[in-house]
């Protein structure tokens, strides 16, 4: 199981304690789950978001434009 997999179980457990949460503990859930999230969020963004300048190239070539960097056309 994935860091990731654990938070989201995580999150999901920490939202059904909050709804049973007496007023006392309330706050100390709501903070681990805005920390959980955070760190979801910042998980994912990893995940999506390795390598933007292949995600450049790969965006430009969907499109059919040119790349920066074309062929050499000196013969050898």
């Amino acid at each position: 199981m994935s860091r990731l997999e654990k938070l989201k179980e995580l999150e999901a457990d920490l939202r059904e304690l909050m709804r049973k949460a007496p007023s006392r503990t309330y706050a100390s859930l709501a903070r681990q789950y805005r920390e959980t999230l955070r760190e979801i969020d910042e998980l994912e963004d990893d995940k999506d978001d390795g390598d933007e300048i292949a995600q450049i190239l790969d965006d430009r070539d969907a499109d059919g434009r040119a790349g920066a960097v074309r062929e050499s056309r000196a013969r050898l």
